[in-house]
């Protein structure tokens, strides 16, 4: 286990692959073991890739201490500088996504190209998860049976076609049973994500962006990538059809094309 010191805490990290340094920044719930292989695999052909876990998930420092999205963004910029690294690609998905958002404002010149993953910015014109979702998701998680709360949170994350790929349920619940964050921690950082709003600041974004929905997102509705488009200058945006909220365990392949494509285009 890798640990890099970013300010006052210690952030769990993994390296591999061979390229320009890429930095992926994870969502609400994950650690660095819910990217995926097929989609790691895909970006350490061409990327010298980065994942790591939040302050208080995996393997990282637990604090016990609230936290923003605006203290976890400096958290990665701290991790960049602990391995000596002046300016990498950024993906960030979800919660990552806000994330990824704030660094880039708070550190443009630590961003080759910026990858925003069915992600949210707040303000007037966006969308949180639905009540109902989220009375689903509590339900599952309040009952005590934690491979019913994998269960649910697989449903309502991924398309109603790739949720009934057994397989590849397999392989989410194995790794949700074994990296599980704390309720304690989900709870906090759906805090941190409420008091999320860069709606005014992105037209400030200078960042080369390439912004990545799915249709079908539940968690964080496809209007949300429209809107974080529309408000970065230059952006792209690319509307996944038919893909939930965890596109990139859907579409692996094509995600990973996507930030390959956007990467060499602002290298």
């Amino acid at each position: 286990m890798a640990l890099a010191k970013a300010g006052d805490i210690e952030l769990s990290f993994d390296r591999a692959g061979s390229g320009p340094p890429l930095l992926l920044i994870m969502g609400m719930s994950g650690t660095k073991h819910h990217w995926g292989d097929p989609l790691l695999e895909e970006l350490r052909r061409d990327f010298d890739t980065i994942v790591y876990d939040h302050r208080d998930a995996g393997d990282s420092t637990k604090t016990g201490e609230p936290f923003t999205i605006a203290d976890l963004a400096q958290d990665a910029a701290g991790l960049l500088r602990a391995l000596e690294v002046d300016s990498a690609h950024v993906m960030g998905i979800s919660m990552g996504g806000m994330v990824a958002q704030e660094l880039a404002l708070a550190h443009p010149e630590r961003i080759r190209s910026l990858t925003l993953g069915c992600t949210y910015s707040g303000g007037e014109g966006s969308s949180l998860t639905s009540e109902s979702v989220m009375r689903r998701l509590a339900e599952a998680m309040s009952s005590g049976d934690r491979e019913r709360a994998i269960r649910t949170a697989w449903e309502v994350n991924v398309s109603a076609s790739f949720a009934a790929d057994e397989d590849a349920y397999a392989t989410f619940l194995e790794d949700g049973l074994r990296y599980a964050v704390p309720v304690p921690v989900i709870m906090e950082q759906m805090r941190a994500i409420t008091g999320h709003d860069t709606s005014a600041r992105l037209p400030e974004l200078r960042a080369p962006t390439l912004v990545v929905h799915g249709t079908l997102d539940e968690m964080l509705p496809v209007q949300n990538g429209h809107m974080i488009a529309g408000l970065i200058p230059g952006s792209r945006l690319e509307i996944l059809d038919g893909v939930g909220h965890l596109f990139f365990w859907e579409e692996p392949q094509r995600s990973a094309e996507l930030v390959r494509e956007h990467a060499a285009v602002n290298a």
